[in-house]
C-alpha cells in the first residue's frame, strides 16, 4: 500500500506491486516506465485520494494540490514543455484506472491544458491549424459530457448539423473552418447548459477532471459493472496523469489497440486494430472504421517492428497475453497501457496450455487461471457475441447453451413437432414429471414460473439442454395458445431464442456457435486430473446421460433417481396403476410389469459405467407427482360431464381425482415421500432392489464388471435406515442364491435433513457411505421452499444484502456447511471405513467443490455436463489448500 499521505506517485516511483493503491492501469504504467519501454511521462493519483474525496463531502485530501503540482513539474521538465505554457505547451490525458479491471465503466478526457494562449502557441509550433482546432473541439465535448454532465446528443447534434450543412461525411474531412465553428458552438452550448464559460486555466481544467474521475466511481455503468462481477464499492479508483501523445499530428501519426495474442481463438499472433491521423476515442466510439493492425506493418513500418518487440516483451514479462493501447505520434512510437487482455472460453484455454509449453507458466498456473466456467460455454451451443439480439424478457438462468424453435405450450405436441423435423422451445408455467417427453424434444425449456433449482432446471441441466425459468414478465395462456410479453403477443408457433447462461429470451432466431472441447480443453483437464483429491461422478438416470458423463470424465454415477425412469411417457399408466391399486395383490402386479423396465434400466448404466460405481437412489417424491395436476383433472371432468359422451374416460378421470386430493399433501417436501415410502408400501422397494440385482447379474454374464451402490432417502435415523437396509439385504440375498454366487455391493443414504446431520453417528452404524443430498437440505435447513424462494424473494434477499449469493447455487457455509461438517464428522467417528460424498447441484459449483474438498468429502456428484467443471475446481481447490497450508 503507499505510504500514509502520499497520494501522488510518479510512473517511475510505482511498481506492480502497489495495484491496490495506483489500480491496474497506474501500476501498469509504473511497471511499464520502469522497463524502459516508450511511456508518456505522468503520474497516478491513489484509490486513497479517491475514497477520501468521496467520504468527505467531495474535499480532497490534505496537500493533494501541493503533490499534484509537484508531479507537474517533474513532467515538465522531462518534456521540456510547461503546462499551459505559450511557446511549448504541455498537455495532458486524464483516465481512471481501478484495481480491478472495469473496461468502459469509467470516463477519459484528453487534451487538457488547450485555452486560447495554448492553442496560439501549438499552432505556431506545429504550423498546422485544423489539428490543434481539432485538439480543442474534442477537448470541449469530452470536458462537457464527463465533468459537466451535458448530454453527448447535444454535442453530436451540432457536429452532424454542419457536416451535414457543408455535405461532409467524414471527421476528418472537417476543414479549419469548419471546426472554428463547431467550437463556437460548442462553447455557446457549455455556457448555456452550465451558466458557467469553458474553463481556460489549465489547472482549473485538471484539477475538475480529476474530481470527474473520482465521481465516475460511482456513476450508474460503474455501480452495475461493480454488482455484475461482485467487485467492493470501497476500493475506489485511481487517476491517471499522462502527458498527451498526439496520433492525430500528421500522416505518420496513429493510434490503435492491439493484443499479444488472438482474443477469440487464443493463436499466437498479434491482433488489434488501428487509424491514422486519429485519437484514441476514435477507435473506441466507431467513428471511423479501424484497420487489421496487419496493415501497420506497410503504413509506418518502424512502428509496427517496434510494436512488436514491445508486445513480446509484455508477454513475456508479465506472463500473460496483454491489451495494450498505443499512439504513434510522427513516426514515434508510444504505449499508452496495457493490462491482461480479455478473451473468450476458447482462447482462455489454448493460451493457458501454449504458455505451458513455451515455458512461460507452470501447468498449477496454467489450471488457476482458468475460470471454470470458461469451460462450461465449451460444452454448450452459445449465442454469436456478435449478434444483435431483440431482448424481449429475463428470467433466471436456469441450465446453460442456448437454443432457437417455434414455440410450443404442450408436451405432447412439442414431441409431434420435434418428430417431424421441427425445432421446439418448450414454454410451460412450470413443467411436471409428466412433460419429461417434451423436455427430451425440445430444443431448450422456458418457464414462467420455477427456481434455479425447479424441475425444469435440474432435468433441463442433466440433459445438457437450456433452461430459462422464472421468467414472470411471460404470461402464458393455454387455452388461447399464446404468450404475452408486454404488449408483445406470440402464439404458438412463432421462432424464439433463450440463452440459459444469461436468461434472456430473444425474439427470433439467434444464430448459434456449436459447442467443441478442444484438445487443450483435454489437456488441461488432464492436467488438473494429476492434482485434484476429490473424486468426480455424475447425475444420470439414463444410458445417454451416463456414456455422456463418462465422455466427459466422470468416475462414476454418484446419484441417479430411479424416479425419472418412471416418468416416461408409456410408463405414467403403469405407475399410475400402481398408486391407485387398492390393495396389496393389485400393486404388486402393477409393479411386476414395471420390474423388466427397471432392471433394463439399471443394465443400461451398469453397462456404460462399466468398472465404476453406480449410486441407484431408491423412489423418492411424493406419489401425487406421478398422477395429473388435481385443477386440471376437474376442468377435464367438468368438460366430460357436459358432454355425456366418453363415460368411461369420465370414470377414469374422476378415479384419478379421488386418488390425486387424496394423496395431495399441505407440504409435500416434508410429507409421505423418501424412506417413509419404503417403509409403509416396502414392495416397492423390493421390486427395485430386486431390479438392480438382476441387471447386475445380466451385465455380469456379458463381462461387464458392476459396482451397485444402493441410497435410501431421506432418513432422518439410525431406525429407520436399520429397517430398509434389512429389506435390500433380504431381497439381494435371495437374487443372488438364485444365481448361485454374490455381487459385491454396498448400502447407503442420502443425508437431507438437519436431523440426520446431528444424529449422523447413529446412521453410520448402518451405512457403507453417505451422500448428501444438498438441495432438500438447504430447503429444510432455511425453512424456504426453493421454487417460491427463488420466484418470489431471494433476488430481493441478494439485493437487500441479506444474503451473499443465492444458497441453492452455491453451498452457504455457515449454515447448511456447518451441518454437512457436523455430519462428516460424527459419522466417519462411528464408522471410520464411511465413505462420503455430495450429490446436490452444488456439486457443480466451483466454490461448494472448494467447500466439499476442505472438509474432507470424498467426491461430489453433477450433471454430466458440469463434469469437467468439476474436475477443473477440484483442482484448484487442492492447489488452493496446498498453498494455504505452506
Amino acid at each position: 500500500m503507499a505510504r500514509s499521505g502520499k497520494y501522488v506517485f510518479l510512473f517511475e516511483e510505482g511498481k506492480k506491486e502497489l495495484k491496490e493503491s495506483l489500480g491496474g492501469k497506474g501500476a501498469n504504467l509504473a511497471e511499464m516506465t520502469n522497463l524502459g519501454l516508450p511511456i508518456p511521462p505522468g503520474f497516478t493519483i491513489t484509490t486513497k485520494a479517491c475514497n477520501y474525496f468521496l467520504e468527505h463531502d467531495r474535499r480532497h485530501p490534505p496537500k493533494l494540490k501541493e503533490q499534484v503540482e509537484r508531479a507537474i513539474s517533474i513532467v515538465e521538465k522531462k518534456t521540456g514543455k510547461r503546462f499551459g505554457g505559450s511557446k511549448n505547451p504541455l498537455l495532458f490525458s486524464v483516465r481512471s484506472g481501478a484495481p480491478v479491471s472495469m473496461p468502459g465503466m469509467m470516463d477519459t478526457i484528453l487534451n487538457l491544458g488547450l485555452n486560447e494562449r495554448t492553442i496560439k502557441a501549438l499552432r505556431e509550433k506545429t504550423r498546422d491549424e485544423r489539428f490543434v482546432l481539432d485538439l480543442y473541439r474534442r477537448l470541449i465535448q469530452m470536458f462537457g459530457e464527463i465533468v459537466s454532465g451535458i448530454s453527448p446528443e447535444k454535442f453530436e447534434k451540432i457536429l452532424a448539423d454542419i457536416k451535414e450543412k457543408h455535405s461532409i461525411k467524414f471527421d476528418t474531412d472537417l476543414k479549419a473552418k469548419h471546426l472554428r465553428e463547431i467550437i463556437k458552438k460548442f462553447l455557446a452550448l457549455y455556457k448555456r447548459e452550465t451558466g458557467n464559460e469553458f474553463p481556460d486555466n489549465p489547472k482549473k481544467q485538471l484539477f475538475m477532471a480529476i474530481d470527474a474521475v473520482f465521481n465516475s466511481w460511482n456513476n450508474k455503468r460503474a455501480i452495475t459493472y461493480r454488482r455484475i462481477h461482485g467487485i467492493p464499492d470501497s476500493i475506489g479508483t485511481a487517476v491517471n496523469i499522462q502527458s498527451m501523445a498526439f496520433g492525430n499530428m500528421d500522416k505518420n501519426s496513429g493510434t490503435g489497440v492491439g493484443f499479444t495474442r488472438n482474443p477469440s481463438t487464443g493463436k499466437k499472433e498479434m491482433f488489434g486494430e488501428f487509424l491514422l491521423k486519429a485519437q484514441g476515442e476514435d477507435i473506441v466510439g466507431g467513428i471511423r472504421t479501424p484497420q487489421p493492425i496487419e496493415k501497420l506493418k506497410k503504413a509506418i513500418p518502424k512502428a509496427y517492428l517496434k510494436l512488436e518487440k514491445i508486445a513480446n516483451k509484455l508477454e513475456k514479462h508479465y506472463r500473460d497475453m496483454q491489451d495494450f493501447e498505443f499512439t504513434i505520434e510522427s513516426g514515434n512510437l508510444w504505449i499508452l497501457q496495457t493490462r491482461t487482455g480479455k478473451r473468450t472460453a476458447e482462447a482462455a484455454v489454448k493460451i493457458a496450455v501454449d504458455m505451458v509449453s513455451e515455458g512461460l507458466i507452470s501447468k498449477k498456473e496454467a489450471i488457476m487461471r482458468i475460470q471454470p466456467e470458461h469451460l462450461d460455454k465449451l460444452l454448450h451451443r452459445r449465442i454469436n457475441p456478435n449478434e444483435k439480439l431483440k431482448i424481449i424478457a429475463q428470467g433466471l438462468p436456469a441450465s446453460p447453451g442456448a437454443a432457437s424453435g417455434q414455440i410450443m405450450l404442450n408436451a405432447d405436441e412439442a414431441e409431434l413437432e420435434a418428430r417431424a423435423g421441427k425445432k421446439v422451445i418448450l414454454v410451460r408455467p412450470e413443467t411436471t414429471p409428466e412433460d419429461i417427453h417434451g423436455v427430451i424434444a425440445s430444443q431448450g425449456v422456458l418457464t414462467s414460473r420455477g427456481g434455479m433449482t425447479s424441475h425444469a432446471a435440474v432435468v433441463a441441466r442433466g440433459m445438457g439442454k437450456p433452461c430459462v425459468s422464472g421468467c414472470e414478465k411471460i404470461v402464458i395462456d393455454l387455452k388461447k395458445k399464446r404468450i404475452k410479453v408486454n404488449s408483445l403477443v406470440l402464439k404458438e408457433g412463432d421462432i424464439i431464442s433463450i440463452d440459459g447462461s444469461t436468461g434472456n429470451v430473444i425474439l427470433g432466431e439467434a444464430k448459434l456457435l456449436e459447442p467443441e472441447m478442444s484438445q487443450s480443453a483435454k489437456t488441461l483437464l488432464k492436467w488438473a486430473d494429476s492434482f485434484r483429491r476429490l473424486g468426480i461422478r455424475a447425475n444420470a438416470d439414463v444410458p445417454k446421460d451416463a456414456r455422456k458423463a463418462r465422455e466427459l470424465g466422470a468416475e462414476g454415477i454418484g446419484l441417479c433417481r430411479t424416479e425419472h425412469m418412471f416418468m416416461a411417457k408409456e410408463r405414467v399408466p403403469i405407475v399410475q396403476g400402481m398408486i391407485l391399486a387398492v390393495n396389496y395383490s393389485e400393486r404388486k402386479k402393477a409393479l411386476r410389469n414395471l420390474l423388466p423396465m427397471q432392471r433394463n434400466d439399471f443394465y443400461g448404466l451398469f453397462k456404460e459405467m462399466n468398472g465404476l460405481p453406480v449410486v441407484i437412489r431408491l423412489l423418492d417424491p411424493p406419489l401425487h407427482e406421478f398422477l395429473p395436476d388435481s385443477e386440471a383433472l376437474l376442468k377435464s371432468i367438468h368438460l366430460l360431464e357436459k358432454g355425456k359422451k366418453k363415460p368411461r374416460e369420465l370414470e377414469e378421470k374422476r378415479i384419478l381425482y379421488k386418488k390425486a386430493k387424496e394423496l395431495s399433501e399441505r407440504n409435500p417436501m416434508l410429507g409421505f415421500r423418501g424412506c417413509r415410502l419404503g417403509i409403509i408400501y416396502p414392495e416397492i422397494y423390493e421390486m427395485q432392489v430386486r431390479a438392480i440385482f438382476e441387471a447386475a447379474f445380466q451385465a455380469e454374464k456379458e463381462g461387464i464388471k458392476v459396482k451397485p451402490r444402493i441410497m435410501i432417502p431421506l432418513v432422518g435415523s439410525g431406525s429407520e435406515l436399520r429397517l430398509l437396509k434389512n429389506l435390500v439385504l433380504k431381497t439381494a440375498n435371495k437374487v443372488m442364491e438364485k444365481n448361485g454366487k454374490r455381487i459385491e455391493f454396498k448400502i447407503g443414504t442420502m443425508i437431507e435433513l438437519p436431523r440426520a446431520c446431528m444424529v449422523a453417528g447413529e446412521i453410520a452404524m448402518h451405512a457403507d457411505f453417505f451422500s448428501f443430498g444438498t438441495n432438500d437440505l438447504t430447503q429444510t435447513t432455511f425453512g424456504f421452499s426453493r421454487d417460491d424462494a427463488e420466484g418470489r424473494f431471494l433476488k430481493q434477499y441478494i439485493e437487500k444484502g441479506i444474503l451473499k449469493t443465492n444458497p441453492f447455487i452455491e453451498l452457504d457455509r455457515k449454515g447448511v456447511g456447518k451441518l454437512v461438517k457436523i455430519g462428516v464428522k460424527n459419522g466417519k467417528k462411528a464408522n471410520p471405513l464411511l465413505s462420503v460424498g455430495l450429490c446436490g447441484e452444488h456439486g457443480g459449483n466451483p466454490n461448494s467443490i472448494e467447500f466439499c474438498h476442505e472438509i474432507g468429502l470424498d467426491y461430489v456428484s453433477c450433471s454430466p455436463f458440469r463434469v469437467p467443471i468439476a474436475r477443473l475446481a477440484a483442482a484448484q481447490a487442492a492447489i488452493t489448500n496446498n498453498q494455504k497450508k505452506k
